[in-house]
């Protein structure tokens, strides 16, 4: 192959896998950024898909439907005719076609850090219940940092204790460091799928079952998961698993998140946030709680109806083409990005921060340079949109869906142009 060391070649490039690329067409399904360049802050590449994914026209159309209909003309009907149902409904099809969990495992309600909260402190609870002396909550020190802040919060308030993974920032944790970390005292190990700093996809099927031969539930964050790289959830019996859709599920910003208990747990867990909407017959209202069976236990308060509208439109998307088809798409995607370093950035001392091997990375590539934060901020400013994370990276997260190969490539160009004002300056 041709080395992409000169912008013509990498245009090229890039023009020869747009021609090939099978999804192009899904790019007409979403809002357009401008077609104006970068005049007026218009946006000319978008690479930071991986923390808020562009918006479907039909999110627009569905929620116009939703104030005119459903909410401005049934009104308080709806609740009764589909509202009540919708975070299990749409749970459901989530898990059909993203997760790889039968009907009944998956909620969507709350943020991302109140799911964590509720699923890891009920699998505490249902742990110790099991055998007391289960009081380690295993958590390594580069995972996201509400996972790290929510397993601190809940071990200070169940005199649980912390139990450290000192995971590599390139890399991310292995087995192995599982195996070691974990023993007789297990309750949970709470871990990402996918590294939000290096992409590093953790070995899922293999981990679980490390965990739950030392007697273990484990929790899995799939934020950088869901909707770009396969889970198979049930086939891999995890236990306990959460979600935000605001990234490649595209529901847009405060997107409710989603929970997923296994079938097998669901009747020994009570959650912590006990609300009306969770009890077995919220409208009776009466003295005490009594948790609904399956996963309406895990609902608290009223569900974000209008929040999980553009949700459900992505969703229908992934079924509509496949998740195998927008994994292959974002490897590509990567694997572009990574060739269009080592073949033009490198000279300017820019690093592959993310795994080279498309198996063990997920939907977004990190590059590294000590001049990163300075132009990410003079690209924010040309209209190109990657991701700075501390202490030196430049996170390119390139949603499958909506992302063509030129944009990224432009992307690039502009990254090295500034690399090289960088190093004259």
């Amino acid at each position: 192959m041709t080395s992409l060391n000169t912008p013509d070649a990498v245009r090229a490039r890039a023009a020869e896998l747009d021609a090939a690329d099978e999804l192009a067409h899904l790019r007409e399904r979403f809002v357009p950024m401008d077609a104006c360049g970068t005049v007026g802050g218009a946006v000319l590449s978008y690479l930071d898909g991986n923390s808020l994914g562009r918006p479907l026209k039909s999110a627009a159309e569905a929620l116009d439907r939703i104030v005119s209909e459903a909410w401005g003309t049934r009104l308080i009907r709806s609740w009764d005719e589909q509202w009540m149902e919708l975070p299990l409904r749409l749970g459901d099809r989530l898990g059909e076609v993203a997760l790889g969990a039968a009907p009944g495992q998956v909620v969507v309600a709350d943020s991302t850090t109140v799911m964590l909260y509720k699923l890891l402190r009920a699998g505490l609870a249902a742990a110790q219940a099991a055998d007391p002396a289960r009081r380690e909550i295993v958590v390594d020190t580069g995972n996201f940092p509400t996972d790290r802040y929510v397993a601190e919060g809940i071990a200070a308030e169940c005199d649980a204790e912390l139990v450290w993974i000192e995971a590599d920032a390139g890399t991310g944790v292995t087995t192995e460091q599982v195996r070691d970390a974990v023993g007789s005292a297990t309750a949970a190990v709470v871990l990402s799928h996918v590294a939000y700093r290096s992409a590093y996809v953790a070995d899922l099927p293999a981990i679980t079952q490390v965990v739950h031969e030392a007697g273990g539930l484990v929790l899995w964050d799939l934020c950088h998961s869901a909707g770009v790289v396969p889970v198979d959830l049930d086939e891999h019996e995890v236990d306990l698993a959460v979600g935000c859709s605001y990234k490649y599920l595209n529901g847009g910003p405060g997107a409710p998140a989603f929970g997923y208990v296994a079938a097998r747990h669901q009747e020994r867990m009570t959650q912590p946030i006990q609300g009306w909407m969770g009890h077995a017959e919220p409208f009776v209202m009466g003295p005490g709680y009594q948790p609904s069976p399956g996963m309406r236990r895990f609902i608290s308060g009223t569900p974000p109806v209008l929040g999980m509208v553009p949700l459900g439109e992505m969703v229908e998307l992934v079924a509509d083409v496949g998740l195998p088809a927008l994994t292959a798409k974002a490897t590509a995607l990567t694997e572009f990005a990574i060739e269009v370093t080592d073949g033009l950035l490198t000279r300017h001392g820019v690093s592959v921060d993310s795994p080279r091997d498309p198996a063990q990375r997920g939907g977004h590539v990190t590059l590294g340079h000590p001049a990163a934060r300075e132009v990410i901020a003079a690209l924010w400013e040309q209209g190109v949109i990657p991701d700075f994370r501390e202490p030196d990276g430049v996170r390119l997260g390139m949603s499958p869906a909506s992302t063509s190969f030129a944009e990224v490539a432009e992307g690039l160009l502009l990254l090295d142009a500034e690399l090289e004002r960088a190093g004259r300056g």
